[in-house]
């Protein structure tokens, strides 16, 4: 039988993930707990794959395993985990259902503070100077991404991406009242690339400050080029926020 489970985790502790040699990743945690339990060898697939320090407040993997389940498994899963995994939800699902290949959207959240708290750290990103961008630029350069779908301007060097197409379909950013007070990015895709929204944030507080024009990211976007400034943004402001199955 197949089955989906549905999580979330913190991911300060975690270089990302995916399995790594001589790393700690949630994909290698999370098969060692099923495996323990379940007492055969378990591998998992991801929905995708976050970077090291990036969380996720929906994820989802997959898993077979012959047999019922024991009784009160999630909660000897939570119980056996470290508290900064959460298993929401085991469910069975056919037997050819696949976490990755299904996910028909994925959403990510970005959060950006700009007052200096402790209770905010590794989870998001202290804007430390004086002056703040300004949010109707950054605006304006979100509501542009949702006009193009090749997105090499926002893809890491190193990638192996065989394609830079992306269906876009939110990006905006939104004014949260608190103390502190935070800004988030929202974006939403059928796929993102390796880096991709760390970039995009990142290229939106250069517009916000000056150090980019809006009309140079849109000639970047035109010609499939590289920005004249790139800054990929910490991870700790990340999160994985909403994934969908047409099941």
């Amino acid at each position: 039988m197949r089955y989906f489970v549905a999580l979330s985790y913190k991911g300060t502790s975690f270089h990302g993930w995916q399995v790594q040699p001589h790393k700690i990743s949630v994909q290698q945690v999370l098969q060692d707990a099923f495996s323990t339990i379940l007492r055969t060898q378990i591998n998992i697939v991801g929905c995708g794959r976050t970077d090291a320090g990036v969380h996720a407040s929906q994820y989802y993997f997959h898993f077979d395993f012959e047999g019922a389940l024991p009784r009160s498994f999630t909660n000897r899963l939570n119980k056996f985990l470290s508290p900064d995994i959460a298993i929401l939800d085991i469910f069975e699902v056919a037997i050819d259902a696949h976490a990755r290949f299904d996910a028909t959207y994925r959403a990510y959240t970005y959060r950006l503070i700009f007052q200096k708290s402790p209770f905010h750290k590794d989870l998001a990103f202290y804007y430390p100077y004086p002056n703040r961008p300004n949010f109707d630029k950054m605006q304006e350069v979100a509501t542009l991404l949702k006009t193009y779908s090749d997105f090499l301007p926002f893809c890491k060097t190193n990638s192996d991406a065989k394609t830079m197409i992306c269906q876009i379909f939110e990006a905006k950013w939104v004014k949260i009242k608190g103390q502190p007070e935070e800004w988030q990015f929202h974006i939403a895709a059928n796929r993102f690339l390796r880096g991709m929204v760390r970039l995009i944030v990142g290229m939106s507080l250069n517009v916000g400050t000056g150090k980019l024009s809006v009309a140079e990211v849109k000639t970047a976007l035109d010609n499939q080029t590289r920005l004249p400034l790139d800054w990929s943004v910490p991870s700790g402001g990340l999160y994985l926020s909403e994934v969908r199955y047409n099941f």
